[in-house]
């Protein structure tokens, strides 16, 4: 192996494969130039195309294996989707980068050559939609209860030829992803808020290396948004003092300027029934002020009933 080569650990997906070859080309333009090689990866996750995400696995069902690699020393750094990273670093380990972010917001998928939609109010009564998100699925039946929500596994040129077949009247993506595949003329409609929030670090990526590593850390530290990561940041707090899991219907938006930061959470039934929501904000971002943010919205979205609306898992 070359002297300075940095070993990146990845799944195989295809979106995950952009996500580590696009980090790789951002680290050979750093002026130490490393060289970089991907060490690929299938978790359980990828393994399991079939069963529900809350039936076969919670937290880290797509990130414990990546992580590992790196932890006996195949590799040198991990990179994820940051919105299926815990929100504890595991042991021997710490989140060095969050890069530029990607777009946030989720996107409705029709079959090929459907016209697109103005509004998700155009979807007839009773249409299929697939998607394997609680939160995607709470955001839909809060507005549209008649709807028909089914569970949608596996990669997405999957889900595409699913959708293509008939299986689903619509799906729903990330747009991020879909981007970064070359495969934004498919989104028909773009779901933002305030009708449809995303989650916690959607079309963010996560950089962990060893805690030890400091060549790796001083090299990703220089890939670093400042602005994406105290949204990240704030975000996280937010997940994780609520102890809400990874499968929680909780959406959030965060927006950040040098002068301001204002975040914005919404929490729901899973049936979409019942949504609470709250905003906070503060002058003058930090990272120790973004993860004060994430704190506060908690405790007001606590306050306002979110401990009845949560479903438990370890986060």
């Amino acid at each position: 192996m070359p002297v300075g080569t940095i070993r990146i650990s990845s799944r195989k997906s295809a979106l995950a494969l952009w996500q580590a070859n696009h980090i790789a080309a951002l680290l050979s333009a750093l002026p130490e130039r490393p060289q970089t090689e991907l060490v690929l990866i299938e978790t359980s996750g990828d393994r399991n195309q079939t069963d529900s995400l809350q039936q076969f696995g919670g937290t880290g069902v797509f990130t414990k294996e990546v992580q590992r690699a790196v932890l006996d020393g195949r590799a040198d750094l991990a990179v994820h989707s940051l919105k299926d990273l815990p929100t504890v670093s595991a042991e021997g380990l710490t989140l060095g980068c969050i890069p530029d972010r990607a777009s946030r917001y989720d996107a409705l998928l029709l079959p090929s050559g459907s016209a697109p939609l103005t509004d998700l109010s155009e979807l007839p009564v009773g249409s299929r939609i697939g998607t394997g998100s609680p939160r995607r699925c709470a955001q839909l039946w809060h507005h549209r209860p008649d709807l028909n929500i089914l569970e949608i596994r596996g990669n997405v040129d999957t889900r595409l030829r699913k959708l293509d077949e008939g299986h689903f009247d619509a799906i729903i993506l990330a747009e991020a992803g879909l981007i970064r595949l070359g495969l934004a003329a498919r989104i028909s409609l773009r779901l933002a808020p305030p009708v449809f929030f995303p989650a916690v670090s959607q079309g963010a990526l996560g950089l962990e290396c060893r805690t030890d590593d400091d060549h790796c850390q001083n090299l990703i530290r220089q890939l670093s948004c400042k602005e994406t990561t105290f949204q990240a940041l704030a975000e996280r707090s937010l997940l994780r003092t609520l102890r809400a899991g990874c499968h929680a219907p909780l959406g959030v938006w965060a927006e950040c300027s040098q002068d301001l930061m204002t975040l914005h959470g919404v929490l729901l039934s899973i049936d979409g029934k019942t949504r609470i929501e709250a905003e906070v904000s503060c002058d003058n971002p930090s990272e120790e002020s973004a993860e004060t943010l994430g704190s506060e919205l908690a405790q007001q979205l606590v306050q306002k009933g979110a401990e009845a609306l949560l479903v438990r898992t370890t986060h």
